[in-house]
């Protein structure tokens, strides 16, 4: 349990720099914004090494000098881009004047265990600095095609009225041609019609063969399994070019059936794992009590196990259903101009059309792929309800 302890405050050789390697960093950005990426590093770690000094020497209560640091860094970024920089130049100053203090007053060891050497405390908040690194890097494309979906003109980056929150600068013209072109609504349409039909087959094969593959006295179960997930680990451009040449001596290549066919294939290991995954807690005994009491295969399957395992089903299910939305290269290889998908009509759009609406369309994507894990998250926790692995 963490206990609280009073650390002394800590010297001007150990802050300082700390404080002007995060100025560096955010230098970066600023210097490249402004043309010159290494004069933005070597100018951030000054001035932000400066300030941490001058802050922990001012005779002004830390709340007071926070505010101040806030203001002045809003004024300075409202000067250098407008009103968008002067908001990020108001939360950056908040930051760096929390960071100084945070680090002269010694509260980063507040919360931590008082024997924790100084090693053992720089790895606990460099593994959650290089975690926020990560996280940022992975999200910080999300949240930039989230707002250029709102552009008022015909760009792929942010106009100046944009960047100076003007409302001029945002439109839902890429909305509503979204909703109103007729070349995005068939590709919605067909999307509609493939994902959902390919998932209730992952879901059908995937969970019968998940229960088979969960039974000890099936053999080769392991090489079977392995075979079923490949579609997860063979590159996808390999799987694509082997079903193009397999359907086409079948004579399904080019036609509905042959892309639900494989789009199901793609999200049969995801069920598979997904369903295996839950079946581990699974007491085999229930299906022997449902036996010795008279019931059938079936009825044990729909009465007894599938109302366990059904989290499992779901979220493979959704897994399933977001593969074949979202895949683009296997519908290439494998359906013709009839079965042309929302990602095929944003490849096209990005690659011969130019057009912006793909910036709409991934916005509606990510909304609809936020809903979905959301559900996700919803199902795992229940599972662990009703596997007693949490209380509530």
């Amino acid at each position: 349990m963490a206990v609280l302890t009073t650390v002394p405050r800590r010297p001007a050789s150990f802050y300082v720099p700390v404080v002007a390697a995060f100025g560096a960093f955010v230098g970066l950005f600023v210097g490249t914004a402004q043309g010159s990426g290494p004069l933005g590093i070597l100018g951030g770690a000054i001035l932000m090494g400066a300030l941490a000094f001058l802050l922990t020497h001012a005779p002004l209560a830390e709340k007071q000098l926070r505010w101040i640091v806030a203001v002045v860094f809003a004024i300075a970024g409202f000067a250098l881009a407008g009103l968008s920089a002067g908001i990020i130049g108001a939360a950056l100053g908040w930051f760096f004047g929390w960071l100084t203090f945070w680090l002269f007053e010694g509260r980063y060891r507040a919360h931590l265990v008082p024997y924790l050497t100084p090693g053992q405390v720089l790895w606990h908040y460099t593994f959650r600095v290089i975690c926020g690194a990560i996280f940022i890097f992975l999200i910080t494309p999300i949240l930039v095609v989230l707002p250029l979906s709102f552009n008022a003109q015909d760009f792929f980056t942010f106009t100046p009225e944009m960047l100076a929150l003007d409302p001029a600068g945002y439109s839902l013209k890429h909305y509503r041609d979204f909703f109103t072109n007729s070349d995005w609504q068939n590709a919605l349409r067909n999307s509609l019609m493939i994902a959902p039909v390919a998932t209730l087959l992952s879901v059908g094969f995937g969970t019968l063969a998940a229960i088979g593959l969960s039974q000890p006295h099936v053999p080769f179960r392991r090489a079977i399994m392995a075979i079923l997930i490949s579609p997860m680990i063979v590159p996808l451009i390999i799987s694509a070019a082997g079903m193009y040449f397999f359907y086409s001596r079948a004579g399904l290549q080019g036609t509905y059936i042959g892309v639900v066919l494989a789009h199901a294939a793609l999200g049969i290991p995801f069920v598979i794992i997904t369903v295996t995954a839950t079946l581990v807690g699974f007491d085999n005994s229930l299906t022997r009590a449902a036996a010795n009491m008279g019931a059938d295969p079936v009825t044990t399957f729909f009465r007894v196990q599938m109302p366990l395992i059904l989290p499992g089903v779901i979220s493979g299910a959704l897994f399933a259903f977001i593969t074949s939305f979202d895949e683009v290269v296997v519908v290439l290889f494998v359906g013709s101009a009839g079965q042309k998908t929302l990602p095929w009509q944003m490849f096209i759009g990005l690659r011969e059309q130019i057009s912006p609406t793909i910036l709409a369309v991934a916005t509606i994507l990510v909304a609809i792929s936020i809903a979905l894990l959301t559900v996700l998250e919803l199902l795992r926790r229940r599972s662990e309800r009703l596997r007693g692995m949490s209380p509530s």
